[in-house]
Parts: structure tokens; C-alpha cells; sequence
């Protein structure tokens, strides 16, 4: 004899099988996994438009590219001829070296060789940059050895000094290094950088004039006539 249904009373909450009620119409799931996706995008799109503000700040902090660094046939007035462009084999290197610095910005390297025209023995080196630069400071204090140089042939033997040449307002680092060679020769020359929006440059005074004569202050004032003579704008 089976039981009669027990009586409910509208207040009552009906009782389900296992005591669970059923689940929400398809049409509030449906409802509700667009609203999840909707909010998922939005957060997607609230980080891109944040990173390419971020990524336009950063680029707006870099100086504009207005100039280049170039290597002409000669330099201080022809007393110097350029005996070898090694940029295309040095400058790549030199390149990835920079590309993660937060100073630099679509860097371009030279490294170029000069030769005395009177026959003096010895070279003149410029290693630099050309692209858009931040800290100039930094920039100069980074490509001179007295910053940590990989090269265990070159050291330090006058420390780093700040020359700004009278009649001019760019800022010259210069130091006196000495470098051996494996056949035991040494050479004790002076080594200057400058650093400005758009290019660097290191300037070894490699030949013997220079390296028995030239004081920081004399070397800063050639290193703003090679600076001159090399820089050039981007037309």
C-alpha cells in the first residue's frame, strides 16, 4: 500500500532528491559565461592600452634621431687618414652588447682606424654609437676602461677625469691607460669619450706624438674637433 504525498504548505521549501536543488536555467549559464568572457577581455584590453602607454613614454624620454656618426676619409684637417672601417665586422657586437641597456635605443656601432699622414708611427681608434641615447654621463663613464674593461691588456694607470674645453658647453671624459702586446711591447696613451643624444664615440690616441705630449686638456679639445668632423645630420 503506498503512502499519501505529504502535504506542503507554500512557505515550505520543496525537498529534491539528495537534498540538492536543481541548477540555474541554461539561459542564466549561458548569461553567465558571457559576462565572465566579457570581463576577461576587458582586462586584456585594459593591459595592452597600459603597456603601449608605458611603451610611448619610454620611447618619449629618448632624444629624437637627428644626427649620425660617420667616417670620413681623413680627419683633423688631413692630418689623419682612414686606414680601416672595421664596422661592419666590430659593429654588430657592439650593437648587441647595448640593445638591452636602458640608455640606448636603436644603437649602430663604428669602429674605425686612423693613420698619421706625416708618417708617425702608431693609430688613431674611434669605437662608437650612433642612435638615440639617454645619460649622457652614464654613456661616457660606460665606454672607458676605468669602468671595468674586458680586456686584460688594457689598465689604468691616470683615473678618469671630466674636461669641458673652454669655449664649449660638451662635457669630455678622458684617462691614460697602458696597453701590452704578446711580443712584450707596452704603450701608455691617453683615451677620451663624448656622449650626446644621438652619439658616442672612444677615442684612443694610439701614436707616439700623442702618447708622450698630449695632456687630458689638449685631448679633449681634439676629441670635440674629431667629434665635429664625424658627426653629421640625418638628412
Amino acid at each position: 500500500m503506498s503512502m499519501p504525498p505529504v502535504p506542503q504548505s507554500p512557505n515550505q521549501t520543496p525537498l529534491y532528491p539528495w537534498g540538492v536543488p536543481p541548477g540555474p536555467p541554461e539561459k542564466s549559464r549561458v548569461g553567465l559565461m558571457a559576462a565572465i568572457i566579457g570581463g576577461v577581455f576587458l582586462l586584456i584590453v585594459a593591459l595592452l592600452a597600459t603597456l603601449i602607454l608605458v611603451g610611448k613614454k619610454i620611447d618619449s624620454s629618448y632624444p629624437r634621431a637627428e644626427s649620425t656618426l660617420t667616417a670620413p676619409g681623413t680627419l683633423l684637417d688631413g692630418h689623419y687618414k682612414l686606414a680601416k672601417d672595421d664596422s661592419p665586422t666590430l659593429g654588430p657586437p657592439l650593437e648587441k652588447s647595448w640593445r638591452l641597456s636602458w640608455d640606448a635605443k636603436a644603437v649602430h656601432g663604428v669602429v674605425v682606424a686612423y693613420h698619421p699622414s706625416g708618417g708617425d708611427q702608431g693609430e688613431l681608434i674611434v669605437t662608437g654609437m650612433y642612435g638615440r641615447f639617454r645619460n649622457s654621463a652614464g654613456v661616457r663613464s660606460r665606454v672607458l676602461a676605468g669602468n671595468g674593461s674586458q680586456h686584460t691588456e688594457v689598465k689604468v694607470i691616470v683615473p678618469t677625469m671630466d674636461v669641458t674645453p673652454s669655449g664649449s658647453r660638451i662635457k669630455v671624459s678622458c684617462e691614460e691607460v697602458t696597453r701590452s702586446w704578446a711580443d712584450g711591447k707596452t704603450l701608455s696613451y691617453p683615451v677620451c669619450a663624448w656622449a650626446d643624444g644621438n652619439t658616442w664615440a672612444r677615442v684612443a690616441y694610439m701614436t707616439v706624438y700623442t702618447a708622450r705630449s698630449l695632456d687630458f686638456e689638449a685631448a679633449a679639445r681634439i676629441t670635440l674637433q674629431i667629434r665635429s668632423e664625424m658627426v653629421k645630420p640625418i638628412r
